[in-house]
């Protein structure tokens, strides 16, 4: 998690006050690397924190799909996950990681590679994938329009729905 908003909230799954409303969640890898087994990650995972390749073939960044908080302008609410790219955006990209000005360089397509819970069917969504600035990870923009998360990601959110999202992801395990 990242920014959060310290007024907290009393939460409709579990009747208890959060001191904090996160305004981000994110994944650690991609769905593709998870899946592998733990005993073969080592032999065929490479993963830092902004970058992964699996089996020497897969390529995926780290970035991030920003949704607009209609009523708290002041940040928008962040999912932080993986876009898978092809080999040659992903070795554009590795030759350009620390290179002023890398911002205008045109988007790349990518593939989301994240199940981002609790939308349904995010994975493999095509991306708009925008480079931003040395040290700060890529945009993801959600090409298809009709997709849930590309109208949130479009139209904005209310304080109300980073709720709702913040409940069903805290309390995703628990039987309510």
């Amino acid at each position: 998690m990242g920014a959060e908003l310290a007024t907290g909230f009393d939460c409709r799954a579990c009747g208890k006050h959060h001191e904090i409303l996160p305004l981000s969640f994110s994944v650690k890898a991609p769905d593709a690397a998870i899946r592998i087994p733990e005993e073969e990650q080592a032999s065929r995972v490479v993963l830092t924190m902004d970058q992964c390749v699996i089996d020497q073939r897969d390529h995926y960044v780290r970035g991030r799909i920003a949704v607009p908080i209609l009523d708290y302008p002041d940040e928008p609410f962040i999912w932080g996950v993986w876009a898978e790219l092809s080999p040659k955006d992903f070795t554009r990209t590795n030759e350009l990681w620390r290179t002023e000005g890398r911002e205008n360089e045109p988007p790349y397509t990518g593939w989301l590679a994240s199940e981002i819970f609790p939308y349904h069917n995010t994975s493999n969504l095509k991306l708009r994938v925008q480079t931003m600035p040395v040290g700060r990870r890529p945009h993801l923009f959600i090409e298809d329009g009709e997709h849930p998360l590309a109208r949130e990601q479009r139209s904005g959110i209310t304080l109300a729905r980073v709720q709702e999202i913040a409940e069903l992801i805290l309390h995703a395990g628990d039987s309510v």
